[in-house]
């Protein structure tokens, strides 16, 4: 096992950037990760990651002129990271959603307290009739204003030109309603006008002007594990940052996106599905490495595996060894190559201090790994 330099990143200009942020996710890893692999491995022909979130690593691939598949078990993740896969123009999103709005109001408007207090009404009937119409589209011109719309649903209020629809919200996760209509009752806070459309065409313009030539792919909605095993492209470049022991917010802290998507109007709690929840770090690691497996049946020999890792502080758990003993698990045909610490990860982009209470970060490490002999 070697310890070395992360290879630089190329450099690239910040427009053609924009579209990695389409929509905020507060479990992202910064592009340069896997850029730096890319780098590392250029004789890479075709893109893995098998907890893709928001499809970052997917979008390193479409830079660097590789097809890319993705999965996540969010459908939220999956919208946001579908959308990085898909060249079109600004002009076709804006007169898709223009057409869906003359079409007139479609879909039933939420009556809570909250939706009074988050929206002003002819927004958020704009809002739902949006929602309505794009559940029955799978275009890729629905896929990026679904994706643009995400982006858009809530955050900051602006002194200048709205950015987001919503009253004052954070832009990486949803309040929860009563927490929310508390905070805009004491401040009498009420929602503004704002038109959908000149938000939608203001954002789909910065994103899409000079986004990258799209290199092909897609993104799975599912479980990784189940989702492996059905897949049949080889791939010789894995990488991924799967989520951290004990994580189970992701649905919940994402629910107004949920919404929007075809949830309920009302935050779902539950982790059904999701690989954090396993009861104790045995059975996580036991779960990680049955992914690893999967992983190997689905790449080349010589293939390369670089995955990002953490831990909550309140998990008190060691990062490296977790991934290590997975890795071990597994079973697989990896062989650990290379471990770095990664360093702490900013505040607003981690997993490890979500919203800023959780304590102190546990600092990150990066991992590579090479498959040596193919399993069985």
């Amino acid at each position: 096992m070697t310890v070395t330099a992360a290879a630089p990143s190329p450099s690239w200009p910040e427009d053609a950037l924009r579209l990695n942020a389409v929509c905020p996710y507060y479990t992202m890893f910064p592009l340069d990760f896997p850029l730096q692999q890319l780098v590392a491995h250029p004789q890479a022909t075709r893109v893995l990651d098998p907890f893709c979130g928001r499809g970052t690593t997917l979008y390193a691939a479409r830079l660097a002129g590789l097809p890319a598949v993705g999965i996540d078990i969010n459908p939220v993740a999956a919208a946001i990271a579908q959308a990085k896969l898909i060249q079109v123009t600004p002009d076709a999103v804006v007169r898709l959603a223009r057409q869906i709005l003359e079409s007139g109001p479609l879909g039933e408007v939420p009556e809570s307290e909250f939706w009074q207090w988050c929206y002003e009404p002819e927004t958020l009937q704009e809002l739902v009739t949006l929602r309505e119409a794009l559940l029955e589209m799978t275009t890729p011109t629905a896929a990026m204003l679904r994706a643009v719309l995400l982006g858009i649903l809530h955050g900051p209020r602006n002194k200048n030109l709205p950015s987001y629809l919503s009253n004052q919200m954070p832009r990486t996760y949803a309040s929860k309603p009563a927490y929310a209509v508390k905070f805009w009752k004491k401040r009498d806070m009420q929602p503004v006008r704002i038109p959908a459309l000149d938000v939608i065409e203001r954002r789909a313009r910065r994103l899409l002007d000079a986004a990258p030539l799209a290199r092909g792919g897609r993104v799975y909605l599912g479980d990784s594990l189940e989702t492996l095993n059905g897949l049949r492209q080889r791939f010789d470049l894995v990488v991924t940052s799967p989520p951290y022991y004990g994580m189970r917010t992701y649905v919940a802290d994402q629910w107004l996106r949920l919404w929007f998507l075809g949830g309920p109007a009302e935050v779902p709690y539950g982790t059904h599905g999701q690989i954090a929840r396993q009861p104790n770090q045995e059975a996580f690691i036991q779960a990680l490495a049955e992914v690893w497996a999967a992983t190997a049946r689905r790449c080349s020999q010589g293939a390369r595996l670089a995955i990002r890792f953490g831990a909550l502080p309140s998990a008190r758990t060691d990062p490296e060894q977790m991934l290590l003993a997975s890795v071990k698990e597994a079973k697989a045909g990896w062989v650990v190559k290379d471990i770095r610490q990664a360093g702490t990860p900013p505040k607003r982009a981690r997993q490890a201090a979500q919203f800023g209470k959780a304590g102190s970060a546990v600092d990150e490490i990066d991992m590579v790994a090479e498959l040596i002999g193919l399993p069985h």
